[in-house]
């Protein structure tokens, strides 16, 4: 018999959410045991206070709100709600899609802890959350520019930081680099070359290998 606690299965668990949210419901998945709804933008604080309420559902804890970032897309950035039913020991996610300007509903008036973790999605990401009462950076330093973990960021930065002797306190100045520096291809300098110095050296060690086993 496992040691491991038992945790009940989603069976049933999407068709109910369908019949409880409507055409408020784009889709629902699941992979490798875990659910996830993605819904319409503009209704999202209704269908997460839907999934709190629902006695049958209870998903009464908000556990995490994560971002993503997919640049091919029209609608890049997703937000994604991690949900915690403690009453039937269920696990879901919600997810909806925007963009850099379309605002998604804030959930502070329905768990006060999403006013944190939307202030982090909202500066790694740039998601708007309309409603928020406080939405304002809580990673990078004031008066950062751009959000670090859209794909499309400068991975050199504008600019540096640095302790000044002279001044006796941190300053900031611009990073003296060349804009090619910022531009990066991902592809190896090596791309294309099909012989590469030395390869004559390690395919004559190879041949000389295998003749020697062929002989023994």
């Amino acid at each position: 018999m496992s040691h491991l606690p038992q945790i009940p299965g989603n069976e049933g668990i999407a068709e109910r959410a369908s019949a409880i949210l409507g055409p408020d419901l784009i889709a629902a998945t699941e992979v490798v045991g875990e659910l996830t709804l993605t819904v319409a933008r503009e209704a999202a604080g209704s269908v997460l206070q839907q999934l709190r309420d629902t006695p049958d559902l209870s998903y009464e804890q908000l556990l995490d709100i994560a971002g993503a970032d997919y640049p091919e897309r029209a609608e890049r950035l997703e937000v994604n709600w991690h949900l915690l039913s403690l009453k039937h020991n269920r696990r879901i996610r919600v997810k909806v899609l925007t963009d850099e300007v379309k605002p998604v509903p804030s959930v502070t008036a329905l768990w006060p802890n999403a006013g944190w973790l939307e202030r982090e999605v909202w500066d790694c990401y740039g998601v708007l959350f309309e409603g928020n009462p406080d939405l304002r950076r809580i990673l990078t330093d004031y008066g950062f520019e751009g959000h670090p973990f859209r794909k499309d960021f400068p991975l050199t930065g504008h600019v540096e930081l640095r302790y000044s002797e002279e001044q006796g306190r941190v300053v900031y100045e611009p990073v003296k680099l060349k804009q090619d520096f910022r531009s990066f291809d991902f592809l190896s300098p090596w791309e294309g070359q099909w012989k590469l110095p030395g390869d004559e050296k390690a395919a004559g060690a190879g041949g000389d290998q295998k003749a020697e086993g062929d002989q023994a």
